[in-house]
């Protein structure tokens, strides 16, 4: 186990994406990619994707996705953008793990189809022009980065007028407890962020928990709004395992459009 050094910002980025790898390695329900007969359901109709944990994002966010330029933004792992290139979309994935990224080009390959796939940090900013995409699907990922009003700004940037960003989002309440324990005991106070608090970084192991970041609604929700979007739905959602997931909701997802 290895700790790393309170306000080290040069690197946290990497050590997600290599903590996701281990992850992926070792079987994380996020890495596992869609079966054939899933995918081959999805060109059917019958579908659904996920967001948050546990709750399927409703039909009605979706355009008909025929021929729209989809981004998956830190959305690799082989489970949802194989459902939209199903759908007819065309797609892009973006994500900073190596591993995640595999599991796309496997599907891609085992079901022959297209889907441009890039390896990226989206701390930084985007490798696209402005008014690219008609849709970014953001499943919950903000935790695994500090400063997520960048991201907002990005998606607004990429998307063209009228495009839709569905986010999922986490509400922070998990980081007040230490989930190696079965108890609601508060160990933590919020915000959650290691490079800024001493007593945070001291107690996190990153081979196994990443460096994350708890983030207020101001931040995740504001955020978007102050980037230009407009709130058009949201739902909560609850943890999938864990004590927790009996208690309280702690997720959020949203649909926001850009203005035409």
């Amino acid at each position: 186990m290895y700790k790393i050094k309170v306000m080290d910002k040069l690197n946290y980025t990497d050590i997600n994406a290599k903590t996701i790898d281990s992850w992926a390695e070792n079987g994380w329900e996020w890495s596992i990619p869609i079966s054939h007969d899933e995918f081959v359901k999805a060109k059917n109709g019958e579908w659904n994707v996920l967001l948050t944990p546990t709750k399927f994002v409703p039909k009605n966010w979706f355009p008909d996705l025929k021929n729209k330029k989809l981004l998956g933004l830190a959305c690799g792992g082989g489970q949802q953008m194989p459902v939209f290139s199903a759908l007819g979309a065309d797609c892009t994935v973006l994500d900073y793990s190596e591993k995640q990224l595999i599991s796309e080009k496997i599907v891609a390959e085992r079901e022959n189809y297209k889907i441009n796939i890039i390896k990226a940090d989206m701390t930084k900013k985007l490798p696209f022009d402005n008014e690219t995409f008609d849709l970014i699907f953001h499943p919950v990922s903000n935790c695994y980065i500090e400063n997520v009003y960048h991201v907002w700004n990005e998606c607004y940037r990429i998307l063209i007028n009228g495009g839709t960003l569905l986010a999922g989002l986490d509400n922070g309440i998990n980081y007040l407890f230490d989930d190696n324990e079965e108890s609601l005991e508060i160990v933590n106070k919020l915000p959650y962020n290691p490079l800024r608090n001493k007593n945070q970084s001291d107690k996190i192991e990153v081979n196994r928990d990443g460096v994350q970041f708890s983030h207020t609604i101001e931040e995740q929700i504001g955020g978007q709004l102050k980037a230009g979007f407009i709130l058009k739905d949201l739902y909560e959602d609850y943890n999938n395992s864990g004590i927790l997931k009996d208690y309280i909701p702690t997720f959020i997802a949203t649909m926001a459009v850009k203005p035409i």
